[in-house]
């Protein structure tokens, strides 16, 4: 072997040690948020920024909600749009919501719905 032979076997080695480090660190990151996460209690909705609604988690129903624009839907501990007149749908392709923070938007009709925590029993939200 010659020497830029060496060097490139040196190259590539330094080339493994960082992506390995790099996924262990992203695993290592994800693990802690999965066993982390809180469910939530409440269901809020804003339109325009403005809290036009506050729902338990524990409250299943069907909530039209803008006008009907949007219907919310809460059932076994989750919230979902399950209708939205906007053209792209993607507030409904966004699934279920369960944990504190999720959120789902749907920007056409200037409405967001996240999931919050029940902070009156002393625990403390971390939503912005």
């Amino acid at each position: 072997m010659n020497h830029s032979e060496i060097t490139l076997q040196k190259k590539h080695r330094w080339d493994i040690i960082v992506i390995a480090t790099i996924l262990s660190l992203s695993l290592l990151l994800v693990a802690v948020m999965s066993l982390t996460k809180k469910e939530g209690s409440v269901v809020v909705v804003e339109i325009n920024g403005v809290t036009a609604g506050e729902y338990p988690l524990t409250r299943n129903g069907v909530f039209p909600l803008n006008g009907g624009t949007n219907v919310l839907v809460i059932e076994d501990g989750a919230a979902y749009l399950n209708y939205s007149n906007c053209p792209d749908h993607t507030c409904e392709q966004t699934g279920k919501i369960r944990y504190v923070g999720q959120t789902i938007v749907c920007l056409p009709n200037r409405l967001s719905i996240t999931i919050q925590g029940d902070s009156a029993n002393g625990g403390v939200d971390l939503v912005s």
